[in-house]
């Protein structure tokens, strides 16, 4: 009998995506039961307020694509992209597993949004129908003796790259190559992004 796969979806504004969300998806491939994560773009997250200069959707999708293309055990999906705004996490994995019967799905999240959950709209039938991954994020600990059964917290690198430091330091002029996926500032260099 074969095993079905197992697919981690990590979702995020990816403003713009950084080595940070690489790496970490890369790692839990590696070190997990997950066979691949898939990068899902989310054109506006309910909880959050966004920058005046956000990048339209279509060049965040595109910095993202450039971004899973170099890494096999990646993928960037646009489904969000296509659905009712704002979106909904839980219709999106639910609308993933419609489109893919045959593997099955766990969102990937971060410790500081872990300790939101709650606010997340149908977060018990997240927690029932795909059972999430959380990695730690510096100052944001848990309480591994209260996660509910399916949930599993992992052992993963804390990578403290923020899209919004990045941003702001692109904005001023600097190279921020080494912090971003290969072709991804030259991405931003040639359509002048984040007010260059």
């Amino acid at each position: 009998m074969t095993l079905r796969p197992r697919i981690g979806i990590l979702g995020g504004s990816f403003n713009p995506v950084h080595l940070g969300h690489i790496q970490l998806a890369d790692y839990l491939v590696q070190t997990t039961q997950l066979t691949a994560v898939w990068l899902m773009l989310s054109p506006r997250n309910p909880l959050k307020q966004y920058p005046a200069d956000m990048p339209s959707d279509e060049q965040r999708m595109d910095m993202l694509r450039i971004a899973a293309e170099a890494t096999p055990r990646l993928e960037a999906t646009d489904i969000e992209l296509s659905m009712p705004r704002p979106s909904y996490t839980i219709d999106s994995l639910r609308r993933l597993r419609s489109l893919h019967p045959d593997v099955d799905f766990s969102l990937v999240i971060g410790s500081d949004n872990w300790l939101v959950f709650d606010q997340w709209r149908d977060y018990r039938s997240i927690i029932d129908e795909f059972s999430p991954v959380i990695y730690p994020r510096p100052g944001y600990p848990v309480d591994t003796d209260s996660l509910p059964e399916g949930v599993t917290l992992v052992s993963a690198p804390m990578l403290d790259i923020s899209s919004t430091q990045l941003r702001e330091a692109i904005a001023a002029g600097l190279d921020m190559n080494l912090f971003l996926p290969a072709g991804v500032m030259d991405y931003i260099l040639t359509n002048n992004l984040y007010r260059l």
